[in-house]
């Protein structure tokens, strides 16, 4: 049975922050572009209230969030029961790349544990949030996060990570613009 709110429910919030591992699809305007759908981890989200969820984006080898909100704002993010009782909770909304380079950033990334690697906060303005069965998602025992991703940043260093970005995410894989500042940086 579906359970559709305007807002984030408390009972929702509770299940979302609970959660390990969340899913993020975007897709571009046109009918002809790819559609993205990215796993997130490692306490990378917060709720603010009833109608904003945030979360740090890291870098990676593509940047199709980033650029789909640049283009149209539409997101929706996925939680599933992989524990406890089945669930699915689903946040439509309108999202926002919060890069380093704007003033709001430095506040959000500080609600989070210091990373390498963080190349934006995705800011999520929620008008939809609903529920569900989640009767056909199996049951998964969390072991802990993976290591990889800070080690991997951590061993490019800053001007590494910077270079990574320009090449890799200046633009979408459909050619949408990704990252502002990339883009903009002379190589």
């Amino acid at each position: 049975m579906s359970n559709v709110f305007e807002t984030i429910p408390e009972r929702l919030r509770a299940f979302i922050e609970a959660q390990h591992v969340f899913f993020v699809a975007t897709a571009p305007a046109r009918a002809v572009g790819r559609l993205n759908l990215s796993p997130k981890g490692l306490d990378s989200l917060r709720v603010l209230d009833e109608r904003r969820v945030v979360y740090l984006d890291f870098v990676g080898s593509g940047v199709e969030t980033v650029a789909h909100l640049r283009e149209n704002g539409r997101i929706v993010l996925m939680f599933c029961a992989f524990a406890g009782a089945p669930n699915i909770v689903r946040l439509h909304g309108r999202g926002e790349a919060i890069e380093p380079t704007d003033a709001r950033f430095a506040s959000l990334a500080a609600l989070f544990p210091p990373a390498d690697g963080a190349r934006a906060v995705i800011l999520v303005h929620v008008d939809r949030a609903s529920d569900s069965c989640g009767y056909g998602v199996p049951l998964y025992e969390y072991q802990g996060e993976r290591s990889q991703l800070g080690a991997w940043a951590a061993k490019k260093g800053a001007e590494g990570l910077v270079e990574y970005q320009r090449e890799k995410n200046a633009a979408s894989i459909d050619g949408l613009p990704g990252l502002r500042w990339a883009a903009k940086t002379e190589r």
